[in-house]
């Protein structure tokens, strides 16, 4: 599948030899020359108005849904987690954990993801366990209950069916996958069945955003869409880069935090990220070149306190963002898409801090919970109202 802006680009090189042709030599600027630092907002774009309903203060009360540890081998160490949606070879509102450590507590050699349900009092049963999603760090349930698992140590992004075989493990150009989302049905798309399903991994080691779409629409090998973002190259539960990936379908947005310049950034028309390194996240995390400015480009959301090292992050329906931070002990920061600070919530004092994946569930403002892995005791929580 060719894509439209790649049509304009090619466009734009014969426009230029014909121009060049009958001007003497003088060229058209083609697309790729054009750069771009950021983009307008939503909120100046005609769309609908932030919500400044803060749903985390709603949430006072704390249960333990139940323990994350392997009941094989005894992996530990939960960090990121998914909701199962639909029912077909697992069940609708089941959630899927990643677990980054083995019995020994050593990170970065978990192998296994677990399914729980969404209940108290639920225990662990293992979907996978699987040497290529050795550094086992996020996983996400795709429209098929497939699962795609991230591995820091293996060095792959691995796709499972719903029975939990190896569909495709996806490496170069991922060095060190970190986290990942399923990016579908944009609502610009007509009919979801046509529409291409993305999966958008970040990379912990070069600072990169790759994709690559998993069904028959889009581009399938993997591409790295996005470069620039800032890593701390340490190792472990210390590991800071792009990670939080969060989709929101009905902006065709990804939102990304950047744990080490404590920033919160959105690349609009996600689905079009197709086209290697098409935005570039300049030093400091702020600002972006953008090969296609007019299409695709970054924006800074939030900058500074109260973020602090953030690295799970997670979409709630009315569009929000839940951020965790992970010095201090852990904060969560609720944020709108434009950047404004709804609420702030300690939710553990432990240092290091524990909480490294987090999950929204709900349609509307009313019936939405928050889910949380807690690698302090091994166990997923839920915050609710």
């Amino acid at each position: 599948m060719i894509r439209y802006k790649l049509q304009l680009t090619a466009l734009a090189a014969v426009v230029a030899m014909a121009t060049s042709a009958c001007n003497g030599g003088s060229a058209v600027p083609s697309a790729s020359s054009v750069t771009g630092t950021g983009m307008t907002p939503y909120s100046a774009r005609g769309a609908s108005p932030d919500d400044s309903t803060s749903i985390l203060k709603k949430l006072t009360k704390d249960v333990v849904i139940g323990s994350t540890v392997d009941p094989t081998n005894g992996d530990m160490g939960p960090r990121g987690l998914s909701l199962v949606k639909t029912n077909y070879g697992l069940k609708k509102g089941q959630l899927a954990v990643c677990n980054f450590e083995d019995s020994t507590g050593t990170a970065g050699n978990g192998t296994t993801v677990e399914i729980l349900g969404p209940q108290t009092g639920s225990k662990p049963t293992t979907f996978v366990q699987s040497s290529q999603i050795q550094g086992c760090a996020d996983d996400v349930v795709n429209n098929s209950n497939g699962i795609c698992a991230t591995g820091m140590t293996s060095g792959l992004l691995v796709c499972f069916n719903n029975k939990a075989k190896v569909q495709k493990a996806y490496g170069s150009p991922f060095e060190q996958p970190f986290y990942d989302v399923d990016a579908s049905c944009p609502a610009k798309s007509s009919f979801c069945g046509y529409a291409a399903e993305y999966i958008f991994g970040s990379d912990s080691k070069t600072g990169s955003i790759v994709s690559f779409s998993i069904n028959l629409y889009g581009n399938p090998k993997e591409t790295q869409v996005a470069t620039g973002f800032a890593v701390n190259h340490q190792s472990g539960w210390s590991t800071l880069g792009p990670s939080g990936l969060s989709y929101y379908p009905k902006k065709d947005t990804l939102y990304i935090a950047d744990g080490v310049d404590n920033t919160i950034v959105g690349f609009n028309n996600a689905s079009e990220l197709l086209v290697t390194n098409e935005i570039t996240v300049l030093k400091g995390g702020k600002k972006f070149s953008c090969k296609y400015p007019s299409t695709t480009c970054g924006t800074l959301v939030h900058a500074g306190a109260p973020l602090a090292h953030p690295v799970a992050m997670t979409m709630l329906a009315n569009g929000n963002l839940i951020v965790a931070n992970t010095k201090g002990g852990t904060t969560l920061v609720e944020l709108t898409p434009t950047g404004k600070v709804l609420d702030k919530k300690v939710i553990d004092t432990s240092k290091p801090a524990g909480v490294f994946g987090l999950l929204a569930k709900g349609s509307t403002d009313s019936n939405t919970v928050l889910y949380y892995t807690d690698t302090n005791d091994n166990s997923v929580h839920e915050l609710e109202p």
